[in-house]
């Protein structure tokens, strides 16, 4: 199995053009675990306590224009 340290030298002696689309594949692989996770606990209830937050706020007139 490769190891951490392993993983970092290769990075390391990459091609510049190579290290770029390394780059852009392990941002777009984050990218899906992220959208998975939020999507999940929308799906969830677990973000529900925001949408509360902002009806309070909302009531409130706490809400400001962007």
């Amino acid at each position: 199995m490769t190891t951490i340290e392993e993983l970092e030298k290769a990075v390391e002696t990459l091609p510049e053009s190579q290290y770029g689309e390394f780059r852009r594949w392990f941002l777009d692989r984050d990218w899906k675990i992220w959208d998975f996770q939020i999507s999940n606990d929308s799906q969830t209830g677990k973000l529900d306590f925001l949408i509360a937050e902002a009806h309070d706020a909302k009531r409130a007139n706490k809400l400001k224009a962007i």
